[in-house]
């Protein structure tokens, strides 16, 4: 399955849920390794987990799994002959008693859950070796239960401590006037008074401390010297039996290996079943039919990440037809419809429940590819369209039977004519491949492309003429409009605009060209300005050279004559042009010199071209508001802009604006 497209999907997002609801971090590596198969029993049985997980928390069951705490760090230690200490053999008897209990829940929800039942039965609880590590370990420390000759050294130990404590009170009465103070503490292990140093010679014994003043000794009393030397030799023999013991356990631990790494895949397993059956429950999830075909029923389907509020989504493809076109206004859901077709397809086959009408019927697709969002990049120098290209490209080689592809903008990113044909292209051969498509586009040919063909089909998004708000509704079987204009009035764009738009939109329909004319308030001014002759004044001459004058490419002087350059075509800086050699259009960056050559701003690029390659397009006064529009926002890089109006305030030390000898006018 294609990273890029899951990542354009947001199927990391569903993934980071996913394993946000783990408990343990095997469980959670489970999550973050999720991927779709194409496999029908795989993903048969993945499904059914999650339901049964899914029923198991909706009965208010609550689940004893556990965090596997330091399990990986002690499994990993296994088999190297390391001693372990009483906190880890204690965590390792806890987490045996969390196995226990889980045997004993699946075991007893064996009806409501049958097949992850059936997996607790694989799990051992290792009775004798959990039972020996709760005798003998509590509360991190070995109990004397823990071994024979332990609990003999402790006896001993208690003894000579009682004995100890008796002297030291003993000793505390009898050189109570020698003291600082009457407490008994204890210095290296060993039990003190602490001694007026000026009064030091009335206590006999070893000076073992003194205080950070040097005012007061700490001294072993003669009277327990003996005692303390016997319960020093109780403590080392009883730490030499606590290594005994340890050792012992621990050599137990190793015995059960294989049966404890079982475990933690187990135990491991159920929480990604249990994380999964929670994402349901959170998500709206439901088990819909999975279907051997590749094709997609989706009913009252959301996507899981707009939550409840998103209108339910209702669509089909790969049954009655291979291609569904999607269109209607920007901003209606048709981008979202695309996403939510292939995430949903995406967590099917990753065995994840998803938000729509157990009725839905989902199949099974080898690959998934997804061209949404504009797919620019800056790393890789790929501009929108030839990001598209890229996809267009990698979906010819792999489409097949079962593909689901999703396009969203046809034809966008290039000139229009072009794109279409383009489009078109593609889908006849996709078709020709048997490959499921889903595409957004704006353009009528497309929508009648799809209307024309078999087994295409349109959709369109539904749209309030009314209220010119989009209602997020797929309506399959007509095509829709864009509502373009509708909605920049709604935005208030001015009348004079609008209605401009709506004649070149009708000039379009009837068969000429909308762009390449004279403006009407060039024509009305014609009748003015007119010389006692009826001649137009010298002073508008210039300003008023017709459209046909300018097609067949002669510039007049003043005085009405051709100029100097005879034949050269007149085009000004801004002007949109047509460039036959890259068949494609571009803007006039420097007008025509001596030789007829022109440069024309082609995808930022500065190009030389001869006069006789190019034609008039689109004259700069229809794209460019006024006189005084500031062309260099087209030309100039923002940043050298930046650094241009930064010079005109001040001086910069080491700042300069290059630009290539071509470029300078």
């Amino acid at each position: 399955m294609n990273e890029q497209t899951l990542s354009k999907l947001e199927f990391h997002k569903v993934k980071e849920q996913v394993a946000g609801l783990t408990v343990s971090p095997a469980g959670r590596k489970l999550a973050e390794a999720m991927t779709p198969s194409s496999e029908y029993g795989r993903v048969s049985a993945w499904l059914q987990e999650t339901e049964e997980a899914a029923n198991l928390l909706t009965a208010g069951a609550s689940i004893p799994l556990s965090a596997m705490e330091g399990v990986d760090v002690f499994l990993s230690l296994l088999g190297k002959g390391r001693i372990y200490n009483e906190q880890e053999l204690e965590q390792l008897g806890v987490w045996l008693t969390s196995v226990a209990q889980m045997k004993k829940y699946m075991n007893a929800k064996r009806q409501l859950a049958p097949t992850i039942a059936g997996y607790a039965d694989s799990m051992y609880d290792c009775p004798e070796l959990r039972e020996e590590l709760h005798r003998s370990i509590r509360f991190g420390s070995l109990t004397d239960d823990a071994s024979p000759d332990l609990a003999y050294i402790r006896r001993q130990t208690y003894i000579v401590e009682d004995q100890i404590q008796k002297r030291m009170t003993g000793a505390m009465g009898k050189y109570k006037s020698s003291l600082q103070e009457a407490v008994i503490s204890k210095r290296a292990g060993r039990f003190v008074l602490s001694v007026k140093r000026e009064l030091r010679k009335n206590v006999p014994g070893a000076v073992l401390d003194e205080s950070a003043s040097g005012q007061t000794l700490f001294v072993e009393p003669v009277e327990v010297a003996e005692l303390q030397l016997e319960l020093h030799q109780w403590k080392a023999a009883e730490e030499r039996e606590r290594t005994i013991v340890l050792s012992r356990l621990s050599d137990e631990a190793e015995k059960y290996s294989a049966e404890l790494k079982t475990n933690v895949q187990a135990m491991a397993i159920f929480d990604f079943i249990v994380a999964r059956g929670k994402y349901a429950k959170i998500s709206g999830g439901k088990r819909v039919r999975l279907v051997h075909k590749p094709y997609i029923s989706l009913i009252e389907a959301r996507h899981p990440l707009l939550g409840e509020g998103c209108v339910p989504l209702n669509v089909e493809l790969g049954l009655k037809w291979n291609q569904l076109m999607i269109t209607g206004p920007n901003t209606g859901g048709k981008t979202v419809t695309l996403k939510t077709m292939g995430l949903l397809a995406a967590m099917n086959q990753c065995g994840l429940l998803v938000p729509a009408s157990p009725e839905s019927e989902l199949g099974l697709f080898a690959h998934i590819e997804a061209d949404v969002g504009d797919g620019q990049s800056l790393e890789q120098s790929l501009s929108t369209f030839s990001s598209h290209i890229s996809v267009l490209r990698d979906m010819l080689r792999y489409a097949g039977g079962k593909s689901l592809l999703l396009l969203d903008e046809l034809a966008a990113g290039t000139d229009p004519s072009e794109g279409i044909a383009l489009s078109i292209a593609v889908l006849e051969q996709l078709k020709r491949q048997g490959a499921k498509v889903a595409a957004t586009t704006h353009f009528n040919e497309i929508k009648t492309f799809a209307s024309r063909t078999e087994g295409c089909q349109n959709g369109r998004m539904a749209f309030n003429p009314d209220t010119l708000q989009p209602l997020y509704r797929l309506e399959i079987g007509e095509a829709g409009d864009s509502h373009a204009f509708a909605i920049a009035r709604r935005f208030g764009l001015p009348e004079s605009v609008m209605a401009r738009a709506e004649e070149l939109l009708r000039r379009k329909g009837d068969g000429a060209s909308p762009y390449i004319e004279v403006p009407e308030e060039r024509q009305d001014a014609a009748h003015e300005d007119r010389d006692a002759e009826g001649e137009p004044s010298s002073s508008k001459r210039k300003e008023k050279t017709s459209a046909a004058d300018i097609k067949d490419g002669v510039e007049l002087q003043e005085d009405g004559a051709p100029a100097g350059n005879r034949g050269v075509r007149r085009f000004a800086k801004g002007d949109v042009v047509w460039i036959y050699p890259l068949k494609r259009s571009g803007v006039v960056y420097r007008e025509a010199d001596e030789r007829g050559e022109v440069i024309v701003q082609v995808q930022g690029e500065k190009l030389k071209f001869n006069h006789k390659r190019l034609k008039p397009y689109i004259a700069k006064e229809k794209l460019y508001p006024g006189d005084t529009y500031d062309l260099d926002i087209v030309f100039e890089s923002k940043e050298n802009r930046k650094t241009r109006h930064l010079m005109s305030r001040k001086h910069v030390e080491g700042v300069e604006i290059v630009v290539k000898p071509e470029e300078r006018l």
